[in-house]
């Protein structure tokens, strides 16, 4: 299932499940773009964070847009315990070696979400900053909740930093509604925030101008 959005560039945005193979180092590189100041403590260096990213992806719990054949934008999401950033334990030691690699896991523990029943959790959304602004990632999240209808689920959840209004605004739009919000001073000299708000759409619910 995808969709189409005309572009003002050179031609439509295509919405379509899954990454491709041979993509799967260009949607690591969105994805850091997009949150490697969070997950930088876990995960630096930038280089070797993102081929880690790209060896562990499970690419199937991708929707992604692309523009002239170019992947430019993807989101992620959780469901049947499988998301789009994988890695276990033992990849994160191997990589990253024992010495260091143990308080690399324990900073991964922290975004470890787990959905409730009939809930499909999405991982975020990574846009190439060339073209945002053009609605790739109203396309986005209305494709994975697509998925989430023929998965029967019931609703979509997300966690938002309070550093980034502008995915608070664009998910808002979408009709995600504020549920919670968990205050983690702590992490603020750490990572960078220092509050995450949980949000939920009722599947079968649309952003306004739907």
């Amino acid at each position: 299932m995808g969709f189409d959005a005309t572009d003002t560039g050179t031609g439509p945005v295509t919405v379509r499940r899954g990454i491709p193979d041979g993509a799967e180092r260009r949607a690591a590189e969105l994805y850091w773009d997009a949150f490697g100041r969070k997950l930088g403590p876990a995960l630096n260096p930038p280089d070797k964070a993102v081929s880690f990213l790209a060896t562990h992806l499970n690419a199937d719990r991708a929707v992604c847009a692309f523009l002239d054949g170019r992947l430019v934008g993807l989101a992620g999401y959780q469901l049947g315990g499988r998301s789009l950033t994988g890695g276990s334990a033992a990849a994160v030691l191997r990589a990253y070696g024992h010495l260091r690699g143990l308080h690399r896991l324990l900073l991964l523990a922290l975004f470890e979400r787990h959905p409730a029943p009939r809930q499909l959790v999405m991982d975020g959304i990574a846009v190439d900053p060339g073209i945002r602004g053009r609605g790739v990632g109203s396309l986005l999240i209305e494709e994975v909740a697509a998925v989430a209808s023929e998965q029967r689920c019931r609703e979509i959840r997300l966690d938002v930093i309070d550093t980034n209004p502008r995915a608070r605004a664009l998910y808002e739009r979408r009709g995600f509604t504020a549920v919670r919000t968990e205050r983690t001073p702590w992490l603020r000299g750490l990572m960078g925030f220092g509050a995450v708000t949980t949000m939920h759409r009722p599947v079968g619910g649309n952003g306004p101008g739907d």
